[in-house]
């Protein structure tokens, strides 16, 4: 009698346990640059994400967080990764980096080199999956709105979303091709080929159609 009361406590305290696990949210963190830090803000990407899961009444399901800082580069994530992502111990972390690594080559003279940022990026992947996170990685978006590849920095943008697309497939992440979306979007939204305006405010940051569309693109991940 004993051991069938035993049994049925320890089948209860089981079943709590699950239930208890079941009802947890998925930790979320945005880890990245500008275009992440303002996904918080009202209007932001992050913020339109939840809104989006609300409507399906899925908001309990995850606890998103923006981990985003201006001016962050690859090199500026692994440097703050034990701090603003490992010590909140997240169940999915999506990286959206790289418009800077190119970008402050021209605008600041800094910029990271394609060898040090794809070993940057693997080392970043190396301690999340490491601590059980499950890991999305993204190709970055534009620098100028203009069609058919005139924009100044497009050769290297197009090589630095071809080197995440590489990581993707040697690290088993998932992967948001934000630059191939990106670019179809503006092939057919902007007619007057303007450099910026459709989606972004200056030719990189998100206007609030931009961050819309970067919503989308998440939200039909986490779906």
């Amino acid at each position: 009698m004993k051991r069938i009361l035993l049994f049925a406590s320890l089948v209860i305290i089981l079943a709590i346990v699950s239930a208890f696990r079941l009802m947890q949210k998925k930790k979320v963190i945005f880890f990245g640059d500008s275009i992440t830090q303002a996904g918080v803000t009202p209007h932001g990407y992050i913020t339109l994400l939840q809104q989006m899961l609300a409507k399906e009444g899925r908001d309990n399901a995850f606890d998103l967080i923006g981990a985003g800082i201006g001016g962050n580069k690859v090199y500026d994530l692994y440097f703050r990764l034990e701090d603003d992502v490992l010590s909140k111990k997240p169940d999915i972390v999506f990286i959206y980096v790289g418009i800077n690594d190119v970008w402050h080559k021209k605008s600041n003279g800094t910029g990271t080199d394609p060898d040090k940022f794809e070993r940057f990026y693997n080392k970043i992947i190396d301690k999340l999956q490491a601590a059980g996170a499950k890991v999305i990685i993204c190709t970055p978006t534009v620098i100028g709105e203009k069609k058919n590849f005139v924009n100044e920095l497009d050769g290297d943008l197009n090589k630095y979303a071809a080197i995440i697309r590489n990581i993707a497939k040697n690290k088993n992440t998932g992967l948001i091709d934000l630059h191939k979306a990106i670019l179809e979007y503006i092939d057919t939204h902007n007619p007057e080929d303007k450099d910026k305006g459709v989606l972004t405010t200056d030719g990189v940051h998100m206007n609030d159609t931009g961050n819309e569309f970067l919503a989308k693109q998440f939200y039909q991940y986490i779906k």
